[in-house]
């Protein structure tokens, strides 16, 4: 009896031994920073860097409009037009029919205001134009396409056209830069640059 007594004694021990070792957690140590989730894309690599290059030539129409710089808009419009069409859609097949048949339509009309700017000569008529397209990307080209890339903002003027007549614009940045009353308005000047605000955002 005493033997077991001593043999409990010892496992006892043993295990207080262990956990003040090995499992008893020390005052100094920290957490380890949980690992970030893993993000699974829905589209190839190669449509999403077509949907960011197209933004990106995007922002920069938009920027050539802040400038008032016709020439600048047509270039930059040229190069928007090139990267809606590089956007190959039959990744989207995937999807169902009426996704990849609603997407082929919104391209086809964006390219189609897109295209009309291109031949307009006043700067006034330019910018219905850039509305008219944004308003085609803004909400159905980023929901169909279900959009994966950094985040955009749709901002707003309330006056763009006639001092009365708003219109949107899509940015990559929070802050209001008006493309449609621009740095060279030839009433304001520059002094309703900033005029509009944020709608919302697209992530």
């Amino acid at each position: 009896m005493k033997k077991r007594g001593l043999i409990y004694f010892i496992v006892i021990i043993i295990a207080v031994a262990l956990y003040w070792f090995l499992l008893r957690p020390t005052p100094n140590s920290q957490e380890s920073p949980k690992q970030a989730a893993i993000v699974i894309k829905k589209h190839s690599q190669v449509f999403n860097n077509n949907i960011d290059k197209l933004m990106s030539d995007y922002i920069a129409l938009k920027d050539a409009f802040v400038e008032a710089d016709t020439t600048l808009v047509k270039a930059k419009c040229l190069l928007f037009i090139q990267s809606l069409e590089s956007i190959d859609t039959i990744e989207l097949k995937k999807d169902t029919s009426l996704i990849y048949e609603t997407i082929k339509a919104t391209i086809a009309d964006v390219q189609a205001n897109a295209s009309s700017l291109l031949v307009q000569t006043d700067i006034t008529e330019m910018r219905k134009d850039f509305s008219g397209l944004t308003d085609m990307m803004y909400p159905t080209f980023f929901q169909v396409i279900n959009y994966e890339g950094p985040t955009m903002y749709l901002q707003n003027c309330p006056m763009a056209f006639a001092d009365t007549i708003p219109a949107n614009w899509i940015s990559n940045s929070n802050e209001v830069v008006n493309p449609y009353l621009g740095k060279k308005h030839p009433k304001y000047k520059a002094a309703m640059v900033n005029c509009g605000e944020v709608k919302d955002s697209i992530n």
